[in-house]
């Protein structure tokens, strides 16, 4: 339903911003974006959305400015120079950083735009999970962390993208997407090394992740990636080589928290290993191919 008070802007239009854009546009009725191509807001301008040539446009057209690009050095990327999104604010507002980074580097991010944008902006974070399928479905899970006021305007805001659930003050929500990718690395990878041992058995690996999906052993991820598995589809969708820097924040959560961990270090290896031997770029399921390129015959 369109709502005239609210105005947006989202900046990043990957294969998760892109869908997340047009509901977005959808629920509010206009929305702005911006992203380094313009032929990839093709389709978002058609339906109505404003393009932004630059992050200061996109900043000057909105109070909730919703960033999903792939890194923390990218968000502060945005922020500088007379393009910039900072030279673009008129009025406080809301920074929603959906991307994936550590909790302590969204608390150091409010802490400099604290000082260099005094009272003009309130970061949230809002890392989801559901993968591409999910953006397009609408169906994300959002883990929102952030003070009070702005983490519920955020709620109300991507609740039109998934599922948004507010966990605590700022840094929550990169907390929960940490624990979230830990039990993604682990079950690809659980999955990735049962289909490599079940072919070379002779099994049918369709046929046995369709069995064991309606047990315990069943999961989103089995049902998403099984037919991947089966097909032997490593093309890219959600990188491998992302699960590199999320594995690194878990490393970094469960040290702070003083953890002793038992899967994160030989999941960091795993995936390390994979992006240095050129596989990084393509689906998480191309741990079934490093399975087996490091296996005998």
């Amino acid at each position: 339903m369109s709502d005239p008070d609210i105005r947006c802007s989202l900046i990043g239009l990957g294969v998760m911003g892109q869908p997340m854009a047009g509901h977005l546009l959808r629920s509010l009725g206009r929305l702005t974006v911006n992203s380094r191509r313009r032929i990839s807001a093709a389709e978002l301008e058609s339906a109505g959305a404003t393009w932004a040539a630059t992050p200061r446009e996109a900043a000057a057209a909105a109070t909730e400015i919703v960033v999903m690009v792939p890194t923390i050095a990218d968000i502060r990327g945005l922020l500088d120079g007379v393009d910039g999104l900072l030279a673009g604010l008129r009025e406080p507002s809301r920074l929603i950083v959906c991307s994936t980074t550590s909790s302590q580097e969204v608390r150091d991010l409010q802490a400099d735009l604290d000082v260099r944008a005094p009272g003009l902006v309130s970061v949230v974070d809002a890392p989801v999970s559901g993968g591409e399928e999910g953006a397009r479905a609408g169906s994300l899970s959002i883990m929102v962390g952030g003070e009070p006021g702005p983490a519920a305007r955020t709620v109300s805001l991507l609740s039109a993208c998934g599922r948004a659930v507010h966990l605590g003050p700022l840094g929550a929500g990169q907390v929960a997407k940490a624990c979230n990718q830990l039990i993604v690395a682990a079950t690809v990878t659980a999955c990735a090394e049962a289909a490599v041992i079940a072919e070379r058995a002779g099994l049918d690996i369709g046929a046995l992740f369709d069995l064991l999906g309606g047990g315990y052993a069943g999961s989103r991820i089995m049902q998403v990636k099984g037919p991947r598995f089966a097909a032997h589809d490593h093309s890219p969708s959600g990188p491998a080589r992302f699960l590199v820097k999320d594995l690194r924040a878990v490393a970094e959560e469960a040290e702070r928290g003083g953890v002793q961990t038992y899967l994160t270090e030989p999941l960091r290896t795993i995936f390390a290993q994979l992006t240095e031997e050129g596989l990084g770029d393509l689906d998480t399921a191309v741990v079934q191919r490093f399975v087996e390129q490091h296996s005998t015959r």
